[in-house]
Order: structure tokens, then sequence, then C-alpha cells
């Protein structure tokens, strides 16, 4: 039986199925780490950053589709956590974030390390309130798991460090959490509406974000019935484009292959559970959405039609209204496009580059994608990490691709890594880091070799901040502040006391990868890559100043400054390394047979 309110909070949420915590321990968190350190089955997941914490619950969320937890002491302890929040929370993460706080007679007298929590993560949260008795501490935290399961996002509970301190005061209680969605069928005449827009259509594209998760075999079967092909954001990648005979790539920044095409010259298109936010890439007209949450209807693009629903639901009530389409000409078209876009990447920058230095990124990646298990994890670094892993890394039934796709974040895919490998400790977990990203939370090297995690890390090591210097030249600005010239993150890590490996030379990085693959300790994998490799979206159009007209900073090459000015005609997807471009995207090759390359 609890004694304390800290040691009835790890009671209540043990019995909701946690096990487990991520965090840093001092101060008012006192009480619950002793808790926790006198329960026989919970553990203390020590970070050396709370915003490393936050992530690798976000990511153990997202792995497991269970409750996380994170916890920050007062102050500065619980507003580091805020970054890895905003991640989970627009991820759809279900996350528990425990903010301890000062003494409560304390609070509102301008205290030590005083801040209002429970304010401080109103904007990152779906619940965010303070204890403020011992009595109302089990119910409280009640609501706060269940809003955040219920909601899919973070909820966050704040409390004082001496009322952890106190005696329990109210029953515990044991009831389980309620997961699960309700089916959210729409209204009758929404479905009949929809069935007669699809009907008139001559031809129709499908468009798959995040939200069609459980909705896959619905999906590919409206596509066959209509004979349409089916695009997707980033975030639906890893749950539709395995084994898809209509895929026709991504669309949006990172985008490639005939997704924008189809999206634009289809009669109608139909945006299936995706809040895509990049209206530039979407044809503004002849546009239907469906999404469980009505907010999101039609706040990125004007809509034909809204309907509010669960997409595998919507489309299962649908598809007895539908008469089918025959017609395979428009489909066929974009999937020919779609494959000529792809056979000329995997040409130019997969194959045969032996001799290049430095190193080709993409080739890193393809790498990568082939040498990882078929249920491999991986976590990916915001900037051009997020390119290669979109274009390179194969998705198939059991692997997983987690970023900070919709919040943007560096310094995620560590964390995120360490998060995921904790909740999956048989599973293989790869780390797709930037040096950006990497050296801002490089202390979570630490965490790793405490823990002995054997997940590994791939630094896409380039000496700069590759997306950032990207931007500003296609921008029109010179790239100014973004390299920092070679670090040795290998002897870094070999410091922390990680198995690592250094690679310049192409012919070394599929024997490195493989070691570091086949290790049962944390490892990193240090590859010197070219910073010159650029990266095009599905259409472009003409920037207002040309980089390449301006003259370089001091000491930097005009090489990529040139190629960013000659990338601007409208084209597919490309990378660039100087004047060669090719088409750089997956490794998956779309067609009638839906083959993996």
């Amino acid at each position: 039986m609890s004694t304390t309110v800290a040691e009835q909070l790890i009671d209540v949420l043990h019995a909701a199925g946690v096990r487990r915590i991520y965090g840093l321990v001092g101060d008012s968190l006192n009480p619950v780490a002793d808790a926790i350190r006198r329960h026989p089955d919970f553990e203390w997941v020590h970070t050396h950053n709370e915003e490393a914490a936050a992530f690798a619950a976000s990511a153990e969320a997202q792995i497991t589709g269970r409750l996380a937890v994170c916890a920050g002491s007062c102050g500065p302890g619980n507003t580091h956590l805020i970054q890895g929040l905003y991640d989970a929370h627009r991820s759809g993460a279900p996350v528990l974030a425990i903010a301890s706080h000062i003494p409560s007679g304390q609070i509102g007298t301008g205290y030590f390390q005083e801040t209002h929590p429970e304010r401080v993560f109103a904007d990152c949260s779906h619940f965010s309130e303070m204890v403020n008795s011992a009595e109302q501490m089990p119910r409280l935290l009640r609501i706060a798991m269940q809003t955040a399961v219920g909601r899919s996002g973070v909820s966050v509970i704040a409390i004082p460090g001496d009322i952890g301190a106190r005696p329990a005061a109210h029953p515990t209680g044991t009831s389980p959490l309620v997961y699960g969605t309700p089916a959210g069928l729409p209204a009758a005449e929404d479905i009949r509406e929809l069935a007669e827009r699809i009907n008139k259509a001559r031809t129709v594209t499908l468009f798959a974000g995040a939200g069609i998760r459980d909705a896959r075999k619905e999906v590919l079967q409206l596509a066959e019935t209509l004979n349409a092909p089916i695009g997707h954001s980033l975030g639906g990648k890893e749950w539709i484009q395995y084994d898809n005979p209509y895929d026709v790539g991504m669309s949006g920044l990172l985008g490639y292959g005939a997704c924008y095409d189809a999206m634009h010259e289809a009669d109608l298109l139909l945006l299936l559970g995706t809040d895509f936010p990049y209206d530039t890439f979407l044809p503004g007209s002849h546009t239907v959405q469906i999404d469980r949450d009505a907010s999101r209807l039609g706040r990125r693009t004007p809509l034909d039609l809204g309907v509010t629903g669960d997409t595998g639901a919507t489309i299962r009530a649908v598809l007895p209204l539908l008469k089918a389409k025959t017609d395979r000409r428009f489909l066929d078209r974009m999937l020919s496009r779609h494959a000529k876009a792809l056979e000329h990447v995997v040409a130019a920058y997969t194959r045969g580059i032996d001799t290049m230095r430095p190193i080709h990124p993409e080739f890193v990646a393809a790498q990568i994608d082939d040498l990882a298990a078929d249920d491999a994890i991986f976590t990916v670094d915001t900037g051009m990490c997020n390119v290669w892993s979109a274009r390179y890394l194969t998705p198939s039934p059991h692997r997983r691709v987690i970023g900070s796709f919709r919040h943007g974040s560096m310094a995620n895919a560590l964390p995120q890594a360490i998060g995921a490998q904790t909740a999956a400790p048989a599973r293989q977990v790869v780390s797709l880091s930037g040096d950006g990203g990497l050296s801002m939370l490089l202390g979570e090297l630490l965490t790793t070799r405490e823990r002995n995690l054997p997940l590994t890390v791939v630094v896409f090591n380039n000496g700069s901040l590759g997306m950032i210097r990207l931007e500003m030249m296609v921008s029109g600005y010179p790239y100014f502040a973004t390299d920092h010239g070679a670090v040795d993150y290998a002897a870094i890590a070999a410091a922390c006391g990680l198995d690592s490996i250094a690679v310049d030379d192409p012919t070394e990085v599929r024997p490195a990868l493989a070691k570091a693959l086949s290790s049962p300790r944390p490892f990193l994998v240090d590859v010197r890559t070219d910073p010159n490799a650029l990266s095009l979206p599905p259409r472009t159009s003409p920037p207002n100043r040309c980089a390449a007209s301006r003259s370089p900073p001091p000491a930097q090459s005009s090489t990529a400054g040139s190629a960013a000015c000659s990338i601007w005609p409208a084209a597919t997807s490309a990378t660039s390394h100087g004047p060669e471009m090719g088409a750089s995207t997956s490794r998956w090759r779309s067609g009638p047979a839906g083959q993996r390359r």
C-alpha cells in the first residue's frame, strides 16, 4: 500500500502499464526518485538532458502505442523537457510529463527556480494541471493519463516536491487505461456525396498520410477499384509505400517521383488521413479530404468536400457505392513517370561510387537500408538526414521510421533511438544522425554506454549544417556560419566508451556498417560525407535572387552555390553534387509488380 503521494504516483503508473520514467533525478523530484528506487518493478532511465528524456519517451510511445513517461525537476529541469514534448504532441505520441515544482508554500513569491509549469506546457499538451493536495493527486493523474492516450498527445502534471513527500490520502485505484479510437463513421449524406464525386471524376489520385496507419488494406482496395495512383506524405510513407503497386512517391520539400504530377493532373484528389502542411505543393482545387479530426479539414487547401471520419471506416462505407474505373491509362502514365525518376538516381548515386570522395550520403543511406533488419527501427535527425531517409529507407510491414517530422527539432535521432531501444530491446535500432544534431546532445552517447544499449549511431559527418546551408542558398543568400569544420565523432564516441569507427573511403562504408549492426554493444560509425549534396523538391520555381551571383564567403567553395542556381528551373526531385545532377529517391520502384529494388 502506498504511504506517500510519490509512492502512490508510481503505483498508479505501474497499474496503468508504465514501467519506467526517463529524466534526471534531483531536487523536487527526490520523493519520486526514491519511490522508484524502492519499487520492485519500475526503473529510472537516466538521461543527460531532460530534452532527451522527452524525445526518448516519445519514441517509446510511438513504438509501443502505450503511455510513456518523462520527468524534470523544478524550474530549468522541467523546462528542458519542452522541445521533446512539442515533438511528442505534434507526433500524436501519448506521453505524460511529470513536472515537479517548488515547495507549495513558496509558489507565487518569485522563489528560486520558480516557473509556472501548468502554464509553460499549455501550448504543447492536451492537459496541463498542478496537484494542489495529496487528496487530489490520484484523480488528477488518472485524468492526465487517460487524456494522453485518448487524445494521442501530451499531458503534464505539475507536483510540488513537498506534496510528493506527504502521506497518501486517497485510494490509489487500479483500473486500467482505456486505449483505442472510435470507428468514426461519417454521416450517410457525406458518404453519398463522396461516392458521387468519385464516380463523376474520370481520374482520381489518393494522397495518404499517417492517419491511414490502420487503413492500409482499405486504401489499396480503393486504389484498385479506381485504378488510382497513391502518393504519400513523409508521415504516411512507412504505412503505405511497401508492396504497393500504385505507389508514385512523395510530395513536399523532401518529395520525389510522380506524386506531385499525379496530384495536379487528376480530376479528383483524395487526401486521406493527412494534415500535409505544404499548401504550395497542393493543387488548390478538385480536392476532397477525409480526416477523423474535423478541425483539420480545409485548413491547408480549399476543399470541394470535407468528410469527418476514420479513413478505414469511410472507405469501407463508400466502396459499395462506387463504379469501378477500368481505364488504366492515367495510372500507367504516372507509374511510368515515377519509375523513370527512380531509375536515374539509383545509377547516379548508389552504384559505381568507389572513387567518389567525399562519400555520397545517398550511398550511405542505401547501404544502411540494404543491411538493416526487416524489423529495424530507424530514428532520423531533422535536416539532410530526413532527405536521405525519406528517399532511401525501404519500408516494410515491420520496420519503423521515427523523426521530428512535424516539429522539425534538431538533435532528436539519438535520444529517440535510446527510447526505442529501451522499449524494444530485441529489435535493431539505427540512429541516422547529422553531425549538427548529434553535437547538440552529445551527452546522450554516455546514456547509450551506461545502459549498454546495442543501438547503432551513423553520423553523416559533413562538417556543416547541411539543410540550413541549402536553405540559405536557395533563398539567394551566400551560406554563412553553417560550416564548422571537421570533428572526429568516432574519437568522441570512443572516449565515451562506445565502439566506433571513422570512414572516409566509400569502399569501407558497407563493412563498417555491417560490423556496427551486428555488434551487441553501442556502436558509432562516423562517415565523412559530401557537404555539397543538395536536394530538390518535386517542383520548384525561380528565386528572386541567385546565390551563385554573389561571392561565396572566404575559403568556401563556390561549387555548391553554382549548383544552387542551376537547379531552379522546374524539375522532378533531385540531388546535386556540384554540376552533376540526378534524381535522388527511394530504392523502391513502383509499377504493376511493385518490386523492391
